[in-house]
Order: structure tokens, then sequence, then C-alpha cells
């Protein structure tokens, strides 16, 4: 089932039980994407090895 099918299918779910309809699939992904470009970058590999390194034996 593709995005566009279940937003759909859930669509008509909240409009039959009266909820508000969720958000329409890619609404929020620009601003995901400022989101993740904005923050500092991250060294995951180094953060794990000087985790590891600094844990007790």
């Amino acid at each position: 089932m593709s995005s566009t099918q279940q937003y759909l299918l859930d669509a008509y779910r909240a409009r039959s039980l009266g909820e508000p309809v969720p958000p329409a699939p890619g609404t929020h992904g620009r601003r995901a994407g400022r989101e993740r470009r904005s923050r500092p970058a991250r060294h995951a590999l180094r953060d794990v090895l000087g985790r590891w390194r600094r844990r007790p034996t």
C-alpha cells in the first residue's frame, strides 16, 4: 500500500469517526529537512568509540 493510499484510508476513517484528518504525506517534509540541516553535525562513530573506550572494565 502506498503512502497516498494509506493517507486516503486514514482520512476516510477519521471523517467517519468525527476525528481530525491527519496531515497529508509530505506536508512537513521541508520543515523536517530544514531542522535536520540546522542541527550541528554529529560524528556518530567517533562518539560511540569514545564511549566504548571510556567504559569501566
